[in-house]
């Protein structure tokens, strides 16, 4: 068993004692060479996007600030995320993105670019869009509602993923114009947005 099996079975045995968690649609869930997105409240969204998604692993585009921790850089390193520059127009991190999907993994990315403070979606960043492009991989839509914003014990997480999205349905040819890209991240915003205000 590795790293990442191991604290997935961990985390199943430990986040339904703090927290009451319900997960819908993991039938949608293929189970490989995908991009999953999700809505980012929390830095519990990762393990818990991951926690029932057996035989699934996701590889985790994450903030490069997140790699200059001591503690967790390490752990992060360990379960396959890599960095990110945000603002910077990270191509290494662009080049690392497509290569997972060609590999046949699933890569797992938060669209907004950050968390949100007040538990409202955010503008999505065309990152999921332009590599949904460049791959034609199909993107599987995933919300994380908490109940509360605070996210003590006894909160009410729910998990829901979507129906996924064929790359075609996002209209984006092989050089695609500023605008079709704006209007394909907001088409993954919206599937987004339809699981997180069910």
């Amino acid at each position: 068993m590795g790293f990442y099996e191991f604290g997935q079975k961990v985390l199943n045995v430990l986040f339904p004692i703090f927290y009451r968690i319900k997960v819908e649609g993991i039938e949608n869930v293929p189970d490989h060479g995908f991009i999953m997105v999700c809505n980012h409240q929390s830095y519990l969204d990762p393990p818990l996007l991951a926690l029932k998604l057996k035989k699934r692993r996701l590889t985790f585009m994450a903030k490069e600030e997140l790699f200059h921790k001591p503690i967790l850089a390490p752990i992060i390193r360990k379960l396959g995320a890599f960095p990110v520059s945000r603002g910077k127009g990270d191509t290494a991190a662009f080049d690392q993105a497509l290569e997972t999907i060609k590999e046949g993994k699933i890569l797992a990315l938060f669209p907004e670019g950050t968390r949100s403070k007040t538990g409202e979606l955010l503008k999505p960043k065309s990152g999921a869009a332009m590599i949904a492009c460049k791959t034609g991989a199909v993107v599987v839509p995933a919300a994380i509602t908490y109940s509360t914003l605070k996210h003590r014990p006894g909160t009410k997480v729910t998990i829901r993923y979507g129906t996924p999205i064929p790359s075609e349905d996002l209209h984006l040819g092989e050089q695609p114009a500023p605008a079709e890209i704006k209007a394909a991240s907001r088409t993954i915003m919206d599937h987004i947005a339809e699981l997180h205000y069910q």
